[in-house]
């Protein structure tokens, strides 16, 4: 069975059994969370669709651990000027795995 969330801002198809990385939750490692913004489900040949989302759908998901990602550089430069800036970015995210769609 497919079906895809909405959680931090952005949309991830999910199966059970599937782990995924979303934006940073606030939820303890080990412990379960419900999705309840479901988009699509399929099972099979039988899918459907919400108007943005399905009433009565949910997407059970355990919390896996809390990180970061690597470290993203991001480079400013102006020719000609000595104008260099170098900074970065680690994203922190919660790792889960689907238990029941």
């Amino acid at each position: 069975m497919l079906a895809i969330i909405e959680t931090g801002g952005k949309q991830y198809l999910v199966t059970k059994g599937s782990k995924i990385q979303v934006e940073k939750l606030n939820v303890e490692a080990g412990k379960t969370i419900t999705f309840d913004k479901v988009l699509f489900t399929s099972s099979g040949t039988d899918a459907k669709f919400g108007k943005p989302f399905l009433t009565g759908a949910t997407v059970e998901a355990k919390a896996l651990k809390q990180g970061r990602s690597k470290k993203i550089h991001v480079l400013k430069y102006r020719a000609k000027s000595k104008y260099r800036r170098k900074s970065g970015n680690r994203q922190h995210y919660t790792e889960l795995e689907i238990i029941k769609v």
